[in-house]
Order: structure tokens, then sequence, then C-alpha cells
């Protein structure tokens, strides 16, 4: 018996790693058309990838299984690992920021030079004759091949008209019409609706970021200010406009995740930005800052100063994008009817009450249907989240959670993610006895499902008492697996979820004993990787326990600190002074360690030009060192 499933399991993952090959090809296909700078070497890209559908359609077909022998199947694996790579660098710029790539043209050119060059070598490792393949399909994937070799040698960069034209914007006060019409033109940035989502994809990079992405978002919104002040950009809803509205009496648009505030979920009214760079609504923040909290409630970074600057940008394009949708633009002083009016045609309880009908249907495509229109639904808007969860939909997606179909796990993990978004219906997650399933999903979902439970458990956790059940339910190992193995996305949501349990004390020695300290010096020892920002918040907050702290100490990190307090950003160097403050404090062999890596150089360099934390820090871990000398 034991045999039996030895020789069957390398069947079941070829069969796996075939039809992955195959899912991610599907999701190029479905991705929108490109815009921007490297609108040409993404439909390159692309259309070679698409080239090789039928190889794995007929791998797909294939009965004789046994035929991929141990050598294809790992050169199978290393493929799909490198189309993955070359579907998010497309996905990026398909919905990423033009003048942002535009700005980096030559790290974006390298990238896409570097799935290039892993794709080719993926497939140079692939010999076409050991697979039960149809002549002409081996012809064709050995010609994609000697394409991929090709381009492999070249980098392609924005052209020289456009890189010089955004050269003459950026300098000063430059507005001549005539350059930038062709930067319009070229970046394809010609109406509101594009400037609206240039100014979401900006937003979404700082916040993706944890901050300002090179230190280059305050020019990039000017540049977007200039473009939009020119003139020359185009309204063509207006003589819809009346249209639209009646079409919104029937159906609400979906509100930008942008538009809304962080702290309300709701259109934003006054948005306005912090010293973290994040931008609220003016009376959530307000709120906030008066119940005397000092920290950023996304990033959980303190703020440096609590001072409110207007963001005029956003705010005119949150205008723009309610008059192209019919809607009243927000007002600062609105009453309540504003907001009903936005909102209230789309709770359609009838259509909610036959969605749960057929969640509870014995057909699955119908129950994975309607867990996907409740998902939907519940991220619209706030009026339906609470339809959606007085209607009873919450048991029933909480019992989804197990569903035996991928899909329909996804669809009812995301519906949960999007209601608990409501204050109530976190309570009422938490009591239809939703964390133990979340987080059995979060161990063994596929990784979208991954992703948005370790989200969903974020979103719980911001209530203390669940903090406590969520690490009790055994999510802390769940979320550390995927800061390790995620996608970039993943891994941003595990640390956001892991950081805000490890709030709680109890949660801390959990992170501990489950050996996330090794790997949180991994992710500092790899800048490239993008999660410095996250491990060293980790860090800070797991040095503020005993067991943290002698766990931190054996990793010896002080060297890779020391470091980051050189060169690292703001926020980053007053992170790294925390934990090496923490790590000193009491410790006369660290404090040797700081002394002898060069430590008081880099704190004296900190005491003048960081944050106050890190003065703070900086003036104590001093002290320290010149006692122990």
């Amino acid at each position: 018996m034991g045999s039996t499933a030895e020789e069957e399991e390398p069947e079941g993952r070829n069969l796996a790693v075939v039809g992955a090959l195959s899912a991610v090809l599907g999701e190029i296909s479905a991705m929108q058309e490109c815009r921007g700078p490297f609108r040409r070497a993404y439909y390159d890209l692309a259309r070679r990838m698409k080239l090789l559908s039928p190889f794995f359609d007929e791998l797909k077909d294939s009965t004789e299984e046994e035929l991929i022998r141990e050598n294809e199947s790992r050169a199978l694996c290393e493929l799909l690992d490198a189309l993955v790579a070359a579907k998010d660098l497309l996905r990026s710029v398909n919905e990423g920021s033009k003048l942002y790539q535009v700005l980096q043209g030559d790290k974006y050119a390298k990238n896409f030079q570097e799935v290039t060059e892993q794709i080719e070598r993926a497939l140079s490792r692939l010999s076409y004759d050991k697979f039960d393949i149809p002549e002409e399909v081996q012809e064709q994937i050995e010609l994609v091949h000697v394409q991929f070799r090709r381009a492999k040698e070249k980098m392609d960069l924005p052209d020289s008209q456009l890189l010089r034209d955004f050269s003459l914007v950026r300098s000063g006060d430059f507005c001549d019409q005539a350059v930038l019409q062709r930067l319009s033109e070229k970046l394809q940035l010609r109406t509101i609706n594009d400037l609206t989502k240039e100014a979401a994809a900006l937003n979404e990079m700082v916040i993706s970021c944890g901050g300002d992405p090179d230190d280059c978002l305050e020019e990039m919104s000017t540049l977007l200010k200039k473009l939009k002040d020119s003139g020359i950009i185009e309204n063509p809803v207006q003589e819809n406009l009346e249209n639209k509205r009646s079409l919104v009496k029937h159906r609400s648009p979906v509100i930008p995740d942008d538009f809304r505030c962080p702290i309300s979920l709701e259109l934003m009214k006054d948005p306005v930005i912090v010293s973290t760079g994040q931008t609220y609504e003016r009376a959530c923040i307000q709120k906030w800052l008066d119940a005397g909290h000092k920290t950023c409630p996304k990033t959980q970074q303190n703020l440096s100063h609590t001072a409110l600057t207007p963001n005029f940008v956003l705010k005119s394009l949150i205008a723009q994008w309610c008059e192209a949708n019919g809607l009243e633009p927000p007002r600062r002083n609105g009453n309540g009817r504003d907001k009903k009016s936005v909102n209230h045609s789309d709770c359609d309880r009838a259509g909610i009450s036959a969605l749960l009908e057929k969640l509870l249907s014995t057909n699955q495509e119908v129950q994975r249907a309607a867990a996907g229109e409740l998902r939907l639904l519940a991220k619209r808007n706030a009026d339906n989240r609470v339809c959606i969860a007085e209607a009873g939909a919450i048991p029933l997606l909480v019992e989804l959670l197990q569903s035996p179909d991928p899909r329909t796990q996804e669809h009812a993990v995301t519906a949960l993610l999007n209601l608990s978004i409501n204050e109530s219906n976190k309570s009422s997650i938490v009591a239809a006895q939703a964390i133990p399933k979340i987080v059995e999903v979060l161990k063994n979902g596929s990784m979208e499902a991954r992703e948005n439970a370790a989200a969903t458990l974020f979103s719980l956790s911001v209530i203390d008492a669940n903090k406590i059940t969520i690490g009790a339910a055994g999510a802390i190992p769940a979320l550390i697996d995927l800061l390790c193995q995620g996608s970039p996305r993943g891994k941003k949501d595990a640390a956001t979820a892991i950081f805000n349990l490890s709030i709680y004390q109890g949660n801390k020695v959990r992170a501990v004993k489950a050996g996330i300290v090794i790997h949180l010096l991994r992710l500092l020892t790899d800048p490239s990787g993008g999660m410095l920002d996250e491990a060293l918040a980790i860090m800070a907050i797991l040095a503020s326990h005993h067991e943290g702290r002698l766990a931190i100490a054996e990793a010896t990190p002080i060297p890779i600190l020391v470091e980051v307090m050189r060169i690292g950003t703001p926020r980053n160097r007053e992170n790294s002074a925390a934990v090496l403050y923490s790590l000193c404090a009491g410790d006369v062999q660290q404090v040797k360690i700081a002394r002898e890596v060069g430590a008081e150089e880099a704190l004296k360099e900190l005491l003048e030009t960081g944050t106050d934390r890190a003065k703070r820090k900086a003036g104590s871990l001093l002290e320290l060192i010149h006692r122990g000398t």
C-alpha cells in the first residue's frame, strides 16, 4: 500500500504542475489591455508565453503521465516558477503607476530581461522529445525557445522621446503644452478616468511599500497635477452624465479602494495626509488623534507630528470620479442623505436572500457562483455588508471554508474578509466559530485563499480579545509559513497580521517558539525581497519581550541593525535603534558587540538626523556604550 502511494505521488504532482502552468497562461490572457511606457515589452513577453499554451494543453490531455520523467518534472516546476514571476511582472506593469515606470525605467527594463532569461533557462532544460506531444507542437515550442533566447540579449527601455519629454516636465515649472500632450499620449493618461487610475496606482504603491517609494511620491504627484491642470485631459463623461445618474439608481459603482478612508472604509470627503504618508478622512483621523493615539492606524508607525496636510490631488480625483459615475461629489459638511444616495440603492435584500439559498445548494457550481457574488457585494459598500450579515450569511460562509472546492473556499474566506470591515460583523464572524476554520484555510488553502485568510485574521485581531483567540488557534506558525513562502502580497498580509497579533504578549512567545526570528533575520539580509520594513517592525515589537530579546540576541543581528541605521529609511533606522536598545539594555555583552561593529558612529548620525523616537533611542544607546567603555 505504501509503495503504491509513493508511485502515484509524482503523477499527481505532475498533473498539478501542468494544471498550474495552464492556469498562469489563462490569467495572462485575461489581463486587460496594457497601457504605458513598457507596453511593447509587455506584449512581447505575453505573446511569447501564450505560444507555450499548446504544449501545456497536450500535457494536460495526455493519459500517459508516467512518461514525464523526474528530470522533466523538475524542469516543468522550474518553468512554472519562471512563468509566475513573469505573470507578476506583467500585472505590476499593467496595474502600476505609469509615471513611476518611466522614473524607474532601468529597473523595469532589467526586470523584463531577468524574467525572459529565467524562462529561457527553464525551457533549455526541457527535452521535448521525452514528452508525448505531436511533432508540430514540439516544433512550435522549439521556435518559442529560440525567440526567448534572442529576447534575453536585449533590454527594452521606454522610447527616447518619452524619456526626454519626461525629463523636461520634471524640471522646475516647465509646462510646454506640446510636451505635455506627447507625454499624455505616450503614457495613455488622456482622460480624467486615466488620471484617477494613475493616482490610485500611486497610492497602492505607497501602501504596499509601507511609505514613499524611492522618495519620489511628491514629484510624481506634482507631475500628475501638471497633466490635470494642463487643459489637455479629456472628460468624455459630460454628455452622458444624466444617463449615468439614472443608471446609478439601479446599481452603485464600486468605490475604488484608494478613495476609501482606511478607518471608516467610506468614500473620503476631506482626505488629509499624516506624517507617515498615509491618507485618511479628516474627521476619522482627528477622532483617532483626539483619543490620545500617537500612531498611524494603518502602519502602526509612530507619528513624528500630528499636523494634517490636505491631499488636494486625491480630493480632486475623487470629485472627478464621482462626476464620471453620475454621483454627487462628497462634501465635507454634507448630511446623511448624501451618503445614503451613494450606497442605499445597491442593497438588494431579495437578491441577497436568493444567494443565501444557493449557498445551501448541493450543486458545487451553484455554491461557488453564489459565494463569488456575495464576495463582490460585500466589497462594494457598507450597506451591503450590513444587509448580508443581517440576512444570515456569515454562518453559511463559515461552513464553506471547509468546502472541497478550492475556488468556493477562496470566495468564502474573501467574503468574510470584506464583511469583517464592519465592526459588528467581526463579533458575528468570531461567534460563528470561524477562527479555527480560517486558520485551517491559512494552512492548507490555495495561495489566494491563504493570503485572504491572513488578511481576515488581521481584520478580526483589531478587537483585542480576538488576538488571544487567534493565537490560541494556531495561526502564528501558519502566518510564519506564509511570511516565508507566500507571494509578495501574501508576505505583506502575513507580516501585518503577525505584527498586530504580537501586540498581545502571549503571541510574542508563540511567534518566538515557532522560530520567527531566524526568518526575520533572513528578510533583513535580503533587501531585494521588499520585506525589510515589515521584518524590522515585527522584530522591534518582539524585542520588547524577554524571550524575544533572548532569541534575537542568539541570531546575532547587531551588525545588520547597525548597517540599517547607517543607510536605511527613517522608519527602518528608528526600528533598528529600538531593537538594538532592547538588546543592549542590561546586557554588557551586546553593548560590547555593538561597540565593536561601529555602532557609535551610526548612533551619532542618528542623533542628528533621525526621527524623534530614533534620536531618543540613539541618545540612550550612546550612554550605554560610553558607560561600558
